[in-house]
């Protein structure tokens, strides 16, 4: 959607320079089997694969993370992108091997208005029973998710406010799809020294952390109440095996930080 600006730009100021920031560069590092999926070769050849996104919140944590914590930075770390949009990134010594997105950002955790991972089956009985393209589309970006499983908002600080059914097995369903995720993630990695939450959910929802990191119980972490009520920076105890952090991300630094590399 940038590129009409982009060529009217490089037509009307052919001197000035252009610097686009790809929100999948920061997973160009996943492994060749974590970009398959189970299609015919020449498919994947042509580009359908697992691309992964909001890799520049990814990037950012992860070099924002050896400030607080170089062991896990280094190591093994669960980064999770919770705001409207969410996903879940593992990184090896800060490089990506396994991310929760996929060809699209529709791939994975559940999201405000975006139904996350989901059987493609589902969207081929939608086609035959009369959805059009583009109403298959709007149905699962604009109005699933968090919104289309409570019907009330795709906003978690309302949810979380709220004490309809609907609203309570919205916010479950939210937390146990991240938990599931981060035990796919915790597998690719082998094991786990951090988890780092981020963005709107991730760096404000006191009660969306506690219910991961309990149920995160198992990779033995051992939450903070205290901190995590205070919103960290740190939200385990001194002596948890296995750390926890929110560190508030920034794109839009991570963007003028490559831009100036390669302008200045």
């Amino acid at each position: 959607h940038n590129l009409a600006p982009i060529r009217q730009l490089a037509e009307q100021h052919p001197e000035l320079p252009q610097v686009a920031c790809f929100d999948t560069a920061f997973h160009r590092s996943l492994p060749p089997l974590a970009r398959r999926f189970g299609l015919p070769d020449a498919l994947h050849q042509a580009g359908v694969q697992r691309y992964g996104f909001h890799g520049l919140s990814y990037e950012y944590l992860s070099q924002a993370l050896q400030t607080v914590d170089p062991v896990a930075a280094n190591g093994r770390c669960v980064l999770l992108h919770l705001g409207n949009g969410a996903s879940l990134c593992a990184t090896r010594a800060g490089s990506s091997v396994h991310t929760s997105m996929g060809f699209s950002a529709l791939d994975g955790l559940i999201m405000g208005t975006r139904c996350g991972r989901l059987d493609p089956g589902v969207v081929l009985h939608l086609q035959r029973q009369g959805m059009s393209a583009d109403e298959i589309e709007a149905l699962l970006y604009r109005q699933s998710g968090l919104l289309g499983v409570s019907g009330i908002a795709s906003d978690m600080r309302t949810l979380l406010a709220s004490e309809a059914p609907a609203a309570l097995e919205a916010v479950a369903l939210y937390c146990q799809q991240i938990q599931l995720e981060l035990g796919m993630a915790v597998a690719a990695l082998g094991g786990l020294d951090a988890i780092v939450f981020s963005a709107g959910v991730g760096e404000h929802a006191a009660p969306i952390r506690a219910a991961v990191l309990e149920g995160a119980g198992w990779l033995d972490v051992q939450l903070d109440p205290a901190a995590n009520a205070r919103h960290g920076p740190r939200l385990t105890l001194a002596e948890s095996p296995v750390r926890a952090w929110v560190i508030p991300t920034d794109e839009e630094g991570m963007i003028a930080r490559h831009t100036r590399r390669l302008v200045l």
